[in-house]
């Protein structure tokens, strides 16, 4: 335990020196910027709080109880429920007519076009795996709108933290298919200059932190990045996504801990999709979901159906009111299923059924939110067919000029560690140049060892 507070300290240290460092921003008191610290808003229980004369329990361990005589457990199995949100049915009818977030047609059209445009390079890609033109690929389907939902509700600056499944976030904030294709093909316009392999997005440009094969390794850090936000008094938040199965890690307890404890503003969205790979939730955990375990670590919390999009947008709009306006973390479940195969790695078949598969495809969120389009007047066939057809050519467009441009330099796999060249560093340089050399016909781009960007 000892070890994973350490751990959890060193990510949520980092997160906040990521944050600062890419932003020059300067830490002030927060007394000055007017949000209430944390000693302010929860008093701890002294010895000069205690009324021993009144009966309640007075331990500073826990405010709120009161004594019982009656020996009870607390069984889960004997909690109702939480809840889940949603807006629209399944039909795409908007079920209150107070919870319509009232977005503009063109909005709902751009959302639209983004969950399409998302769905259609994911085949493409997809294929392009199985086809031996790049190595690995994940797929969106079925969690579509947990992506553009919360993405459209959330500033462009928010800091975005993910686990490997929110292209769609991506996409709505501007991130082209080209900058798609061009870290999927490691070309040497790719950011991470060929060094991740294919999923592992991230843009300085776009507020998104590069993506970590590893789970929950990104939770702590962006609970350190909302920490720092809020102590340079920005008026944002973070966003940080993962999935059921990375709430297992113990990094997710050190994440969840420290941003209720410090008062971070950073939403942690869930993308709770039924499987952890091939492992269901049934297996996963016991407790009511990942929702759950919020108030247990005081955090405010909210589940919400993920395939509405009109339900993701809602929720996340006022957890982020609620994270920037009372500096304090929310943890938001979105209860999605998980269409495709986990990876291009996996074959899902062997865990899980056909039928289950069509049951939940019919019910996608690109298909509740083509139905309201429809009811409203907004869409058509005709309009379907053509643009379905305009987004593939964009996507094969991408994909051919991002497959034929050159790989980087292999130079580049020795910098953005170091500030300044180090011996080590120039020993393995001299040696990989040697080795390219002996056997230039295995390095087809060798005159680009050393090629200045």
């Amino acid at each position: 335990a000892s070890m994973a507070a350490v751990r959890g300290s060193l990510y949520l240290c980092n997160g906040l020196r990521h944050i600062c460092n890419r932003n020059g921003f300067k830490v002030i008191s927060l007394a000055s910027n007017g949000l209430p610290s944390r000693q302010q808003r929860y008093k701890s229980l002294s010895s000069g709080d205690l009324d021993l004369d009144e009966e309640r329990p007075q331990f500073p361990g826990s405010t709120k109880a009161s004594y019982t005589e009656r020996l009870e457990f607390h069984l889960p199995e004997e909690n109702p429920g939480i809840p889940v949100y949603r807006v629209m049915d399944g039909e795409g009818t908007i079920l209150d007519p107070s919870q319509d977030p009232q977005l503009s047609k063109d909005t709902v059209l751009e959302m639209y076009r983004k969950m399409v445009m998302l769905s259609t390079m994911d085949g493409i890609l997809y294929n392009a795996q199985r086809q031996g033109r790049i190595s690995f690929y994940m797929t969106n389907y079925g969690e579509e709108g947990t992506h553009i939902g919360s993405a459209a509700a959330l500033d462009p600056r928010d800091m975005a933290f993910g686990q490997y499944r929110e292209a769609g976030v991506f996409l709505w904030r501007g991130f082209t298919l080209d900058d798609f294709m061009n870290q999927c093909f490691s070309n040497d316009l790719d950011y991470n200059k060929g060094r991740a392999f294919p999923v592992n997005f991230g843009s300085k440009e776009h507020n998104f932190a590069t993506y970590s094969s590893p789970l929950a390794t990104q939770m702590p850090h962006a609970a350190g990045a909302a920490y720092a936000l809020k102590r340079a008094g920005t008026g944002l938040c973070v966003v940080c996504y993962f999935g059921d199965g990375a709430a297992s890690e113990g990094d997710a307890h050190a994440a969840f801990n420290f941003a209720a404890t410090l008062d971070c503003p950073v939403i942690f969205f869930c993308r709770n999709n039924g499987y952890a790979i091939s492992t269901p939730t049934s297996e996963q955990y016991r407790g009511d979901g990942i929702a759950s375990r919020g108030s247990g670590y005081g955090m405010a919390t909210i589940r919400v159906d993920g395939n509405d999009t009109f339900a993701v947008y809602n929720v996340t709009k006022a957890a982020r009111e609620m994270c920037v306006t009372e500096s304090r973390p929310v943890l938001i479940e979105a209860m999605t299923y998980r269409i495709g195969d986990h990876s291009t790695s996996d074959d899902s078949s062997a865990y899980r059924t056909r039928d289950e598969v069509n049951h939940y495809r019919s019910n996608s969120p690109i298909t509740r939110l083509q139905r309201y389009m429809l009811n409203q007047g907004w869409w058509d066939s005709d309009k379907e067919t053509d643009y379905r057809e305009t987004a593939k050519a964009q996507v094969m467009e991408a994909f051919r000029v991002g497959e034929v441009r050159k790989k980087p330099p292999l130079s580049d796999l020795l910098t953005d560690v170091y500030d300044t060249p180090m011996p080590h560093l120039d020993r393995q340089t001299q040696y990989m140049l040697n080795h390219v050399q002996q056997h230039k016909e295995q390095y087809p781009n060798t005159e680009v060892f050393m090629e200045e960007k």
